[in-house]
């Protein structure tokens, strides 16, 4: 797997939490820690329970929003417990963690992996920040799992799909290079063109928030974007010149 890993974990409340979050972001090679607005300081218990992942946890950086922390990913992926599968409620559509492994397998570029706080997971807001949602199925009676769990299982999926390169193996699938900049473009540019045919601008958030989902299942290589791009720019100038006629 090319894919740095960050784990980032918002407004984290228990400082024990963090620490055994990075334990296992350890254990499955997560590259970076980052907290986003902690609600308890990092204390003794979480030095304690982060064992060989000290280290990481000592490292950690603190930001003040999700988008801030999450500024230098190329692809954002939320955790939520809620998954409503193939419905049209497209806002809320995720993958399994076993999924989320496949698809970040042939990927190279950094991905940001946000769990939220252990009460109330991620706010809509940090929710619609995110390219791809993930969601750990559970039992229905009881489908909330402990913050350190959730990253387990999910750094756990992750981690299991690389399947390494061995000497004599048919070639790898091509890697896919992302460019989170290149991403931001494209959105920015739909939302252009969007402005400029007069869609509604209460339906153009959740649009682009479509258009941002179905990318990140996607997973466009940069030089996907960059033709994507070009042919927004030829449909934003063709608009242009019939706006001065």
């Amino acid at each position: 797997m090319s894919a740095e890993i960050d784990v980032i974990l918002v407004r984290p409340k228990e400082d024990g939490n963090v620490g055994a979050v990075a334990r296992v972001a350890r254990n499955f090679g997560a590259r970076r820690l980052v907290l986003v607005a902690p609600r308890a300081p990092i204390g003794p218990e979480a030095r304690r329970r982060s064992m060989a992942g000290l280290a990481l946890l000592k490292e950690a950086k603190t930001y003040s929003t999700l988008e801030r922390a999450s500024s230098d990913a190329d692809l954002v992926v939320g955790t939520t417990d809620m998954s409503l599968g193939r419905s049209n409620a497209y806002l809320r559509r995720s993958v399994s963690p076993e999924r989320l492994g496949e698809m970040i397998e042939p990927v190279r570029g950094r991905v940001a992996i946000v769990f939220g706080p252990e009460d109330n997971g991620l706010s809509r807001i940090e929710l619609n920040r995110c390219d791809l949602l993930v969601h750990i199925p559970a039992r229905r009676e009881f489908p909330t799992l402990n913050l350190s769990h959730a990253a387990a299982v999910v750094l756990y999926a992750v981690h299991r799909a690389h399947k390494g390169v061995p000497e004599l193996s048919t070639p790898a699938p091509e890697v896919l290079e992302l460019n989170g900049r290149e991403k931001e473009l494209f959105l920015e540019r739909i939302d252009g063109i969007l402005a400029r045919t007069g869609y509604p601008p209460h339906k153009r958030r959740g649009l682009i928030l479509l258009f941002r989902r179905v990318l990140g299942r996607a997973s466009p290589t940069e030089a996907e974007y960059r033709m994507m791009l070009g042919f927004l720019k030829g449909v934003d100038r063709s608009l242009a010149g019939k706006h001065r006629r």
